[in-house]
């Protein structure tokens, strides 16, 4: 369902064309200047992001976390009793926002915002210790101090659809201008998962 809000920001839905860049940019389409593969080098490269999730009672909530980024996917280590243990295990459904850093040396004269990539997910709670994530373990790394290795649940997130960025791939003074600012890119390859 689209609200009328979505319509007035011009923000598109699963199946529609993506919008045109603004003019000076050849018209070609906004997700033409950058690439599934770099947004995943800028996920891989990051390591936090805030996830969006729902409580049993439907209640939104959402929660800062530090992540890796393995095959892309998403792994998040937490307590088994917190609440993102209890409640994305029963919702399995996430909405992730990984800020990226931008500016350079400026950001530390200016306060610049980052650019953002958004997007959404199923997500798989794993108890600790599960056989299907031991492998993985040492892929984690600092993720997981290894005193946890058998106490932590990891949370594994598997983005789906498209990506939608902002500020991402795009000069400092574009920002400004939303429709060359923002994009929308698969989050698989064609041909590819």
């Amino acid at each position: 369902m689209i609200t009328n809000q979505h319509q007035q920001a011009g923000l598109g839905t699963a199946g529609q064309e993506v919008p045109r860049a603004a003019a000076g940019d050849d018209a070609r389409p906004m997700a033409a200047r950058l690439t599934t593969e770099q947004v995943w080098h800028q996920i891989a490269e990051a390591s936090f992001a805030v996830i969006g999730y729902v409580t049993p009672a439907g209640e939104p909530r959402s929660s800062g976390v530090v992540y890796k980024s393995i095959r892309r996917r998403l792994y998040v280590a937490v307590p088994p009793d917190s609440w993102k243990a209890r409640h994305i295990a029963a919702s399995r459904r996430v909405a992730v926002t990984v800020p990226v850093r931008r500016g350079g040396i400026l950001s530390l004269l200016a306060p610049i915002p980052p650019a953002t990539i958004s997007f959404h997910g199923a997500a798989i709670v794993h108890p600790a210790g599960s056989p299907k994530v031991r492998p993985l373990l040492k892929e984690l790394g600092a993720l997981i101090p290894v005193e946890r290795w058998t106490s932590a649940c990891i949370i594994e997130i598997l983005p789906e659809g498209a990506f939608l960025t902002y500020g991402l791939g795009v000069p400092l003074r574009r920002l400004r201008d939303p429709a060359a600012a923002r994009a929308r890119v698969s989050v698989t390859q064609e041909g590819k998962t």
